[in-house]
């Protein structure tokens, strides 16, 4: 029997192919502890022990909607009615600049500040998929992935696994094999998006991590300098901006706890938790900027993350929240202002100020970049 990690490097992190999607979904059909998590979140309001007997009645409603689908491309085009509803029922609008000036034979990096777990891929796959442009591969980290069927479901949207929990020399080896995947995608003419920096920009100040971009040259380094790699990577900076961050005030009381305390204990299934907030909650106006290719030379990994946060502040779109909390609008409604206001209650005063800071970074940062 061939050794499928020999001839398939990339088998334990890429996405599913599409001749693995009919038994990952099958498996996923039988998988208890995902049918019971859609039952409760279908049926919130009924007693445990009565959802349990509703457990059979949404298996077969899942097997009618994903029974035929035997691809990538069918899955992630019944994911689209889903987000076409989400997108209806938590954002007021949802507007794009810069895709206009992809081509659509690429494949780019898309690069992108990071607010929201699933909605920032999400967001940028929504506008190329409506544009008719191929999505996106997305990259994940494995602390997302506690259980199997999250796992298995974001693969089948085109996730690939950032190994974050590897130490030590498999550190090194999880590291120059993402780098080798981004690197052999871009080749293969696969775009990816990638956040900036691990983990959320909590504070609202967009900074790229260095240890990023040099990540991305680890597995080149005997095909060229730093510069004429990431060259090859196509990078397109890209801006998400929410009017309303629905995990705001749990970022808020997050970082005051570290402020004050030094740390802060996560709950159980915290970040599950979150990423349900992010979809589900209300985000108001949603802006994608999509930025210019970067074809200048760049010798290292810190003058090209200071081009990339150049072109994400200054194309980032400012709301009027944005506004508001750095002291600089006129354009405002009473209803707007009384809106934003409404997020600070209940918040300590520290939490308050911090929260209102998360959204006037993108003003101070974008003053920065244009001057």
């Amino acid at each position: 029997m061939t050794d499928t990690v020999n001839t398939d490097p990339y088998k334990e992190i890429r996405p599913y192919n599409d001749s693995e999607v009919e038994q990952v979904l099958n498996n996923l059909l039988y998988d208890d502890e995902l049918i019971s998590a859609i039952a409760q979140y279908q049926f919130p309001s009924l007693p445990k022990w009565l959802v349990k007997w509703l457990k059979p009645v949404v298996r077969i409603a899942l097997a009618r909607e994903f029974g035929d689908i035997q691809s990538i491309q069918q899955f992630q085009a019944t994911v689209a009615k889903y987000m076409a509803k989400m997108i209806a029922r938590s954002t007021t609008k949802l507007s794009c600049t810069g895709v206009e000036e992809l081509d659509p034979d690429e494949a780019y990096l898309f690069i992108s500040n990071h607010r929201d777990i699933a909605m920032d891929p999400a967001f940028v796959n929504w506008v190329l998929y409506q544009c008719k442009m191929n999505t996106v591969r997305i990259a994940i980290g494995d602390n997302l992935l506690s259980k199997p069927y999250v796992s298995d479901l974001m693969r089948l949207n085109k996730s690939f696994i950032v190994n974050r929990s590897a130490k030590g020399r498999e550190m090194m080896t999880a590291v120059t094999q993402l780098s080798s995947y981004i690197n052999h995608s871009i080749e293969q003419g696969d775009s990816i998006w990638i956040a900036q920096r691990e983990g959320r920009a909590k504070d609202g100040n967009d900074r790229t991590d260095p240890a990023l971009l040099k990540m991305l040259y680890m597995s080149q380094r005997k095909k060229g300098s730093f510069a004429d790699v990431v060259k090859k990577l196509n990078i397109v900076p890209v801006s998400i901006a929410y009017e309303y961050d629905p995990c705001d005030r749990a970022k808020a009381r997050e970082l005051a706890s570290l402020e004050e305390t030094g740390a802060y204990e996560k709950a159980q299934h915290e970040d599950i938790n979150s990423i349900v907030k992010g979809i589900t909650g209300f985000k108001g106006a949603v802006h994608v900027h999509f930025g210019e290719v970067i074809t200048e030379s760049f010798e290292t990994p810190e003058a090209l993350a200071e081009a990339i946060d150049r072109q994400i502040h200054a194309n980032y779109h400012l709301h009027v929240s944005n506004q508001l909390a750095a002291g600089v609008d006129n354009t405002s409604t009473d209803e707007q202002a009384e809106q934003f206001k409404n997020r600070l209650e209940g918040l300590s005063e520290r939490e308050a100020e911090i929260l209102k800071q998360m959204y006037a970074y993108p003003v101070i940062n974008q003053q920065k970049a244009n001057s």
